[in-house]
């Protein structure tokens, strides 16, 4: 009919409706495996954060001074900084913990983390680092984008963007929580800003099923579905084609793919049952004070060596680490729960070869407070923290930079948050000021035209 209809005439809609969705299927997959800049030394990142902000003058970053200052209010000569609940003149607040040199380079770790002290020699400790998020919406949005205010890409979501993935067959960007409460912020911390929603991070699951409804129903042949799909798909085309502008469309149409996909790969990503008794045992999986974020340390490790490129692990999300009053009760806690299942991962990522080109990253938004809060708490304190990295090319047995004698602000080959991020970047392969995306005419680049490498990481 549409032959016959006026010479023909009646087929060129159709033609051109058949060139778009072979354009659009001719579209080049911005999830392709990408080149670097420069021959990187990681392939991957697994972030552990620990969200809240934990205490580096009780875990990293020992203070003698704090024991004869304890009870004092703070020296005139130290530089006041604006605390996020305005409690004024607190007196200092020594660290209880017991404190001891480990591993050939006699790095310091406190008793709260046993497990990690034994991996200190694949460790680098940062203890100069510093950003400008007092509160923890402007602490995560920093840590995670590079900037206080929301609007800007994540981390994972850059990295997306840089280098592609591996594995097509898996999200190239995966967020873990510990719990069902929501971070600071929500997917804003691995949301996309400006940038397409395709480099956007995937959330599985904290409890049952990492990945809800990944199971079609028996009824449903696999044919069935994917003529469902396929026509789906076409629909869909044809909506986002007078929709350019909307990214969201893009990732939506690609997720679906994904999805129909992953129904072979990921049953076997998430499966932990597949793992020997000597691993659940190691990671802590089967005490149920570790066995949360046991399993969530395994299931990076599993994602990892199927090729996912950025896997980030919120402990203590919804802001646990958060300790304005009882640091001991509510530190206590959180280290025993996160201690031996990160101290797991680096071993079992090294014993298979993987530690090489993995890139471990912990750390929080920002530090603690050397001033009491409360008698017995520490405050946000962004001025001076700790944050450690490992793999990937780091040099680990070595502690670098440093806060004052108090731990209140970094003094040291002082780290802004976008020196960490360009050096995240660079053991990846990717030079900050090189990797841009066009928004609104201006190249956008992950650090805001600041920072640089911390090169000390890989030369020691």
């Amino acid at each position: 009919m549409l032959q016959a209809c006026g010479a023909g005439f009646g087929m060129l809609p159709l033609a051109w409706f058949n060139a778009q969705n072979a354009s659009a299927a001719a579209a080049p997959d911005p999830l392709a495996p990408k080149q670097t800049h420069f021959p990187g030394t990681a392939k991957r990142v697994i972030y552990l954060f620990m969200e809240g902000g934990p205490s580096h003058i009780d875990l990293f970053d020992p203070k003698p001074a704090l024991k004869d200052l304890d009870g004092k209010p703070l020296p005139d000569s130290f530089e006041k900084v604006i605390l996020a609940m305005g409690e004024s003149n607190a007196p200092l607040l020594a660290s209880p913990r017991k404190w001891k040199q480990h591993g050939e380079a006699g790095t310091w770790v406190s008793d709260w983390l046993p497990h990690t002290a034994e991996c200190v020699d694949d460790i680098a400790v940062i203890r100069s680092c510093w950003g400008n998020g007092i509160n923890h919406a402007g602490g995560v949005c920093q840590m995670n984008t590079g900037q206080t205010l929301a609007g800007r890409p994540s981390l994972g979501a850059w990295v997306t963007y840089g280098l592609g993935t591996e594995n097509q067959d898996l999200p190239a960007f995966v967020v873990l929580k510990d719990t069902g409460s929501e971070v600071v912020n929500g997917p804003r911390s691995w949301g996309t800003g400006f940038m397409p929603a395709v480099y956007q991070g995937t959330v599985l699951q904290s409890e049952g099923d990492p990945i809800p409804n990944l199971y079609p129903p028996k009824s449903l042949a696999e044919e069935r579905q994917r003529r469902k799909l396929e026509f789906l798909n076409q629909i869909n085309r044809q909506h986002a084609s007078a929709r350019p502008e909307e990214s969201e469309l893009d990732a939506r149409i690609r997720s679906y793919e994904l999805a129909f996909r992953m129904q072979a790969a990921a049953p076997l990503a998430v499966n932990l049952e597949e793992e020997s008794r000597d691993t659940h045992e190691m990671y802590g999986t089967n005490d149920k004070t570790t066995k949360r974020f046991g399993e969530m340390c395994l299931l990076a490790r599993r994602l990892a060596e199927r090729g996912v490129r950025f896997i980030q692990l919120y402990h203590g999300s919804g802001s646990k680490w958060d300790s304005h009053s009882n640091i001991e009760g509510n530190h206590s806690k959180l280290c025993a729960q996160m201690d031996k299942p990160v101290a797991a991962l680096l071993k079992d990522l090294k014993q298979r070869g993987m530690l090489e080109d993995t890139l471990v990253l912990w750390g929080g938004e920002f530090g603690r407070t050397p001033m009491s809060e409360q008698g017995n708490g520490r405050d946000h304190n962004p001025s001076g923290f700790t944050m450690w990295a490992a793999g990937g090319g780091v040099k680990g047995g070595q502690t670098l930079g440093s806060t004052d004698e108090i731990g209140l602000h970094a003094v040291e080959d002082r780290m802004h948050i976008h020196d960490l991020h360009a050096t995240w970047l660079s053991l990846l392969g990717l030079d900050h000021m090189q990797l841009e995306f066009r928004h609104k005419g201006r190249p956008e680049r992950p650090t805001l035209n600041e920072g640089h490498p911390l090169k000390k990481l890989t030369s020691g």
